[in-house]
């Protein structure tokens, strides 16, 4: 119902940082709620997992963004089937604090 991942790109850059902790609920319930701004990770076929922000959802999937300039989005990626989701972070660990 929870995991921790650690961070290692910079998809999410500034606000998460490679080196940083998210906290994500894995529960189905959480996971039907997603709305727009929401950080996700998800599991891509070519790029593996990623962490990206919500920037809409529709019942089968959702469509995502980074804020970093060079960050995948999904004009590149497609939409994200909402099976492919690991999680919704739900906290965020700073690696400095």
């Amino acid at each position: 119902m929870i995991r921790l991942l650690r961070v290692t790109g910079d998809s999410l850059y500034p606000d998460i940082q490679a080196g940083d902790f998210v906290v994500l609920a894995t529960s189905p319930l959480f996971l039907s709620r997603l709305q727009v701004g929401d950080v996700i990770v998800f599991r891509h076929p070519v790029h593996g997992i990623l962490i990206k922000r919500v920037t809409r959802t529709t019942a089968e999937d959702v469509f995502v963004a980074g804020t970093h300039k060079n960050s995948l989005d999904s004009h590149r990626l497609g939409s994200i089937p909402r099976q492919k989701i690991v999680g919704k972070m739900i906290w965020h660990i700073k690696k400095n604090g």
